[in-house]
């Protein structure tokens, strides 16, 4: 094999969609070319060891924020072990502040941005001359029309055990500083007929779980809506074999005829993730982000309350110009709508992006190593930083999680931001930890806390234990499927539209 396509993914689960666009795109090459994809956490000599295997001639490696360090020493090794692989890099983690990074100092080439036509030509030129001078090669940006579709090379296995990820579009016309997409100029749609096309493909290999990357879905809404129509025309024709779908949604811009659509989809067969990231007008302009608030909390309350769709909402801390009184209020009025859940992100200084632009006026700090995220403002110190850290981690496993939905309101009552920020500095300073804490261990002490805010001992007790009851880890830590799986195939709900069939 002359040329592998190599990754790292965050779990097997997550299948590389940008290797299998630069796959698509080798023209005369891809037969001479193969993917391997690995999973963080594998060994590095493990990794090396199976590339070489393959005698390539050169490995093109996808680098993202959640891979950078691990990627980096594979690269080392192999460079260490056979210097004569020719190691071209690619992907957002490397594509903006490239020459202070030790990974990008280790490889032969980097392809900055787009690499479908610039990365094959890349390879034809190493193998066949003449030699490129340049290490650094900015992507070209070919029309969407020129540019081959890859959901052929997502395998029977990937079909069978892995989400699938599609794009209708790619770029986003919005600005918010702290996403790589404001370094876009628009959006650009590919072909809706051959998009849709290559879904019923998919669908008929036996694909039932398709996660859209567009960034903004809800844009064009009559694209949105045939693609909606697609799912619930394969939903009509078998309710007993359930698609489900994930789409990114603009929150002010929900016209009749999507909520219309939406509406129609079955409990469990709809997830929205939807970007809030503050309610604060003011740290908004700050970082370039346009938003109606009112039209986005109206359009959240509608979702919730007329439609089956699980709605996954996101909140950003650490924001310029947001001190922490700001970020409860935005939270507090958040949870008021009673999404699914509240995604409690903490900012990241995702290379390349303009949030930099802020660094000296709000005193913004970031930790110096992926992910980098932010460790102090101007306005939230340190040692508050690490508690909003905390409080997000122990959200995830309490709130968003599921398994304490009796019990939740109760922590909460009616100072939702403060009352949980209670509990997270409690169970920190009961566990001095925010991981692998046990299921049962976890319930035992949030009936303690609950116990120790006045709340009766029987009244906690009955809300854990009516949790438990419910859920696929009962008190003891014995487990039970959540969903039965289809009677026609073995695709189960992802675990956030389960709750819904469970219900």
């Amino acid at each position: 094999m002359t040329i592998l396509l190599s990754t790292l993914n965050a779990r097997y689960a997550h299948a590389s969609l940008g290797l299998r666009y630069l796959l698509a795109n080798m023209g005369e090459l891809q037969a001479d070319t193969q993917l391997h994809e690995f999973v963080i956490g594998a060994k590095t000599t493990e990794i090396v060891e199976k590339l070489l295997a393959q005698a390539p001639r050169i490995i093109g490696f996808g680098v993202y924020i959640w891979n950078i360090e691990e990627t980096t020493k594979v690269i080392a090794m192999l460079k260490r072990v056979a210097p004569q692989i020719v190691i071209v890099l690619g992907g957002p983690e490397v594509s903006y502040e490239s020459n202070e990074q030790v990974i990008v100092q280790l490889a032969d080439y980097l392809v900055t941005g787009w690499g479908e036509v610039t990365f094959p030509k890349l390879c034809t030129q190493i193998l066949n001359g003449p030699k490129p001078l340049m290490k650094i090669h900015a992507g070209v940006q070919p029309p969407l029309s020129e540019i081959v579709m890859p959901y052929s090379l997502y395998t029977d296995q990937d079909i069978a055990h892995r989400t699938l990820y599609v794009e209708a579009s790619r770029g986003c016309p919005f600005k918010c500083e702290f996403c790589l997409s404001a370094l876009d100029k628009t959006a650009w749609p590919f072909d809706l007929d051959l998009f849709l096309g290559e879904l019923e493909t998919l669908h008929a290999r036996g694909a039932r779980l398709f996660k859209f990357v567009d960034r903004t879905f809800n844009l064009n809404i009559k694209s949105s809506l045939k693609i909606m129509q697609f799912f619930l025309d394969k939903l009509a024709a078998n309710p007993d074999d359930p698609v489900f779908a994930h789409f990114e949604l603009v929150p002010d811009h929900l016209p009749e005829a999507l909520k219309e659509g939406t509406s129609q989809f079955p409990p469990g067969a709809l997830q929205f993730e939807i970007g809030i990231q503050s309610f604060n007008p003011t740290v908004q302009a700050l970082v370039s982000r346009k938003q109606d608030n009112q039209k986005a909390a109206d359009n959240i309350r509608w979702l919730c309350e007329k439609s089956n769709a699980h709605l996954h909402v996101d909140l950003i801390a650490g924001l310029p110009g947001e001190d922490v009184a700001s970020f409860a209020r935005g939270f507090n009025q958040l949870y008021a709508l009673k999404p699914h859940e509240i995604q409690f992100g903490i900012l990241k200084r995702l290379r390349g992006t303009p949030i930099i632009r802020h660094t000296a006026e709000f005193g913004l700090v970031f930790d110096p190593h992926p992910p980098y995220t932010i460790l102090a403002t101007d306005l939230i110190d340190f040692a508050t930083m690490q508690r909003l850290v905390r409080f997000a981690r122990y959200w995830d496993l309490v709130a968003n999680s599921g398994r304490f939905a009796n019990t939740l309101p109760l922590i909460l009552a009616t100072a939702p931001f403060d009352n949980f920020m209670a509990l997270s500095d409690w169970l920190y300073a009961k566990t001095d930890a925010t991981h692998r804490i046990a299921m049962d261990r976890l319930a035992g002490l949030v009936t303690q806390w609950l116990q120790t805010q006045g709340l009766a001992v029987e009244m906690a007790t009955a809300a854990i234990s009516s949790d438990y009851a419910g859920q696929s880890h009962n008190i003891h830590g014995k487990s039970k499927p959540a969903v039965p799986p289809s009677t026609k195939n073995d695709v189960v709900a992802p675990q956030r539209q389960a709750r819904h069939l469970a219900a």
